[in-house]
């Protein structure tokens, strides 16, 4: 299990958040009175190379990268060095599993000893914990205890300095394809910055908008990104489940563009301005010009017409993201229900419709706990790259399994897992 090595120079904390519908660099300090993180500056940069999180041009990748983190360090006056990445894919997949260890050391006239429980302790039964078997084309992306037990005793967060005979930890292990992890990787060391890091953009994103009561009492936060929609579900202050829908907020505009016969570009335009996920807020009597394009004939359409197409799209989507709560058996845990954020949370009346179809409280998520003196840590579509800065400050709240290597070494080590499992 290994922390990230993070970025020292300054102060300076990076995220690079590489989604479906942006690049965006978030730089972060600490405020030397106040002692919290101050976000500096926020550079994003439209993302064609990239498509329900996997990379589908990484030439424009890498350069829409270098724009975003270009514009970061412009407002932050700031050099960018190294970073932490967010990765978002259908690949991403979450496990729970757990592992023991007796650390009754010895014996005397057949009476047990009770030892005290060591940092070395905690760290060889995670370790036996995420020991699992896993596909020679998968990586572990994150390690993350949920509790510890020591002998009769559950729910313990930190079992340092406590005695018993027998230790149990109780962890949530998140996995991703080694390509698609290797990849985004290299896009980034293509640019000069050292990835410190790689991590689950759910997880980033739950880090800047989530409150400890909610990850105590259950909530399940729902990431409505471009190509992705993102699911982390919290209970007891620990991650009970993780998983990717290779679906988002992109399908509704793709909707709008079919239905009304216009660019995707004028479509998400068309989304933002009139779009309404409840139809039956919307007017049938306002009415909006569609764009002409090549002298053809103009067109009208209502707001209630347009928004019939975004409600059913949304819809859809919600309910697979339900399906996925009852799935993980956890809804009935979820005292605080759901938060959204993403992009697509800044949808017209989403938390209305999304309190209907999930049945249980909704607000939108948007990012706190950090200094914003740039103006734009209040918009939910930043939450994963404000949460890793967040991350970068406080990388003792989670852990980090997944470094970056070089392409030789990769291949290496997947010669020796092959010749390991084929003997």
């Amino acid at each position: 299990m290994k922390n990230f090595s993070l970025p020292k120079e300054k102060n300076i904390y990076v995220g690079i958040d590489v989604g479906s519908s942006k690049i965006c660099c978030s730089i972060s300090t600490i405020d030397p009175i106040e002692g919290t993180l101050q976000l500096l500056g926020i550079g994003s940069s439209p993302s064609t190379g990239v498509k329900i999180g996997s990379i589908t041009h990484r030439e424009n990748l890498i350069s829409e990268m270098e724009a975003a983190i270009k514009e970061a360090e412009m407002m932050a006056d700031a050099k960018v060095s190294s970073a932490i990445v967010s990765i978002s894919s259908e690949q991403i997949r979450g496990i729970n599993t757990q592992g023991a260890i007796a650390i009754q050391k010895n014996q005397m006239n057949n009476v047990p000893i009770q030892h005290e429980i060591t940092e070395s302790d905690v760290q060889r039964v995670v370790d036996l914990a995420k020991g699992i078997s896993l596909p020679i084309d998968r990586d572990i992306l994150h390690v993350l205890p949920q509790e510890f037990m020591i002998d009769t005793m559950e729910k313990i967060k930190d079992p340092v300095g406590m005695s018993g005979h027998r230790l149990e930890a109780h962890v949530h292990l998140i996995t991703v394809s080694t390509t698609a992890a290797t990849n985004i990787a290299n896009c980034a060391q293509e640019l000069g910055i050292t990835v410190d890091g790689l991590v689950f953009q759910g997880l980033a994103s739950g880090t800047a908008v989530l409150d400890k009561d909610e990850k105590d009492h259950g909530v399940a936060l729902v990431d409505f990104g471009e190509g992705t929609t993102d699911l982390s579900i919290y209970h007891d202050d620990g991650i009970r489940h993780a998983s990717v829908l290779g679906i988002g907020s992109g399908s509704i505009t793709n909707d709008i563009g079919v239905m009304l016969q216009v660019g995707m570009e004028e479509a998400e335009s068309i989304k933002r301005t009139y779009g309404s996920a409840k139809a039956s807020l919307s007017s049938p009597e306002l009415e909006f010009d569609l764009p002409v394009k090549n002298g053809g004939i103009a067109r009208r359409i209502s707001e209630h017409e347009l928004s019939r197409y975004v409600e059913a799209r949304t819809e859809e989507i919600l309910r697979l993201v339900k399906r996925e709560i009852i799935r993980a058996g956890l809804i009935e845990n979820l005292t605080y229900g759901v938060v959204l954020t993403g992009g697509g949370a800044n949808l017209k009346n989403i938390s209305g419709l999304a309190e209907e179809i999930l049945e249980m409280p909704v607000r939108i998520g948007k990012p706190k706990g950090v200094q914003d003196t740039v103006g734009m840590a209040s918009d939910p579509a930043f939450s994963a790259a404000v949460g890793l800065g967040i991350w970068c400050y406080q990388p003792d709240e989670m852990f980090s399994d997944y470094h970056a290597e070089s392409p030789v070494k990769q291949t290496f080590k997947h010669i020796f897992r092959w010749f390991k499992d084929f003997f």
